[in-house]
């Protein structure tokens, strides 16, 4: 058996065990990779939260969601609150007491006007003012162009001529219904006017209205005069201390010849009294032009007329001496244009004392540089005006 030759099989039995074993290794792939795979799970249904509160009182194993509570919306750069004020207590037996600091007050009302046609200038701005008190140069805290309507009293004088028989003295009554009929004719019906006439004594012949009718009616009564005396000075003082009771501004259009004759009051208490006015502005219309152009002015004339002339310009009014009757709607025209256009200026007063002392004022007109405002016409010719403002004021006096 030794000398035999192999035989097939025993030399093909190692390829025949390869063989067998590669078919195996094929076989249990597929198998090895199903087994790693693992089954898809099934879904399981949502549990609820456990909502019974745990044994020891801490959360439980699922506490579901967690709500958080909403922040206002605040903004950032609100500031924190202030703090409380103290609390003060007074001593015992002390009770409280408030203390009030007044502040004085004065306003200016300036009427800026062309010598030439006493036309009002527009167009005015602050800085074109400089107000002096006693020579001291004042702050200009307030400044406005005013236009409204008017609070007047017509102080008329009507008195019966010395010599019955005088034409010029029945010519000042006709010159003062005249000059009463212009003045009305060019109020508004926004207007409160009033008329006093006087002779020897005062008499309201018309109270505030507003109807031209009843003022038309009153000027209209006066035609029989009583006694021939004239006492202007007693009529425009009543005629003030009446005004001084109304607040805001207010007007007095005193229409007379301005000789005084037989007045319990002297010049110089008018005067005083004038001086003492608050928001009061005096326009003066001289009666008896055409007879004084005829025969001549008198030295007793002309006194009048620089006591006419006093009382407007110390509270920034003007004086107005007509000679014949047509000039007076434009001298009422150009009053009526003063009153309702005017610029107010207001400041406070680096004398804050109350002593009820007289302070003077003075008004000027500047340009931006500084220097005296120059006014000019189209064809840049210089244009002269005048400043109208009241030459003064007297300070409250102080209640102790």
């Amino acid at each position: 058996m030794s000398n035999m030759p192999p035989s097939i099989f025993a030399r093909r039995r190692f390829p025949l065990a390869a063989l067998l074993l590669l078919l195996a290794a094929l076989t249990t792939a597929p198998l090895a990779r199903s087994q790693a795979t693992p089954p898809p799970q099934q879904p399981q249904p949502q549990q609820q939260p456990d909502q019974a509160a745990p044994d020891a009182g801490g959360p439980g194993a699922d506490s579901g969601v967690i709500a958080l509570p909403k922040k206002k919306d605040t903004p950032e750069d609100v500031p924190p609150p202030a703090p409380a004020a103290p609390k003060v207590k007074n001593p015992e037996g002390m009770p409280n007491y408030s203390l009030r600091v007044e502040v004085p007050e004065v306003t200016v009302d300036v009427g800026v006007l062309l010598e030439k046609t006493h036309q009002f200038v527009p167009n005015l701005k602050p800085s074109n003012f400089r107000v002096y008190e006693d020579g001291v140069e004042q702050k200009v805290a307030g400044f406005k162009r005013v236009e409204a309507p008017i609070t007047a009293l017509m102080i008329c004088e009507f008195a019966s001529p010395r010599n019955m028989n005088s034409y010029s003295g029945w010519m000042l009554i006709h010159d003062m219904r005249n000059a009463a009929f212009s003045f009305a004719q060019q109020l508004r019906p926004q207007d409160y006017v009033a008329l006093m006439t006087f002779d020897m004594r005062n008499q309201i012949q018309l109270d505030f209205t507003q109807d031209k009718r009843q003022l038309m009616q009153a000027i209209d009564s006066l035609r029989i005069p009583g006694f021939s005396e004239t006492n202007v000075f007693d009529a425009l003082y009543e005629g003030l201390d009446r005004l001084e009771r109304i607040e805001g501004r207010k007007y007095i259009i005193l229409i007379a010849s301005g000789i005084d004759t037989f007045s319990k009051l002297t010049l110089d208490k008018i005067i005083k009294k004038v001086k003492a006015a608050q928001d009061i502005t005096i326009y003066t219309i001289s009666t008896g032009g055409f007879a004084r152009a005829v025969r001549g002015d008198s030295m007793t004339q002309l006194q009048a007329d620089n006591e006419m002339k006093t009382f407007s310009g110390l509270t920034g009014g003007a004086s107005y001496f007509p000679r014949f009757p047509g000039e007076l709607p434009d001298d009422f025209g150009q009053i009526n244009a003063n009153i309702r256009s005017k610029y107010e200026l207001v400041y406070h007063p680096t004398n804050a004392k109350q002593d009820g002392t007289y302070r003077k004022l003075r008004v000027e007109l500047v340009d931006d540089e500084g220097q005296p405002l120059r006014i000019q016409d189209e064809k840049h010719k210089p244009l002269k005006y005048d400043i109208i403002a009241r030459e003064g004021y007297r300070a409250r006096q102080e209640v102790e």
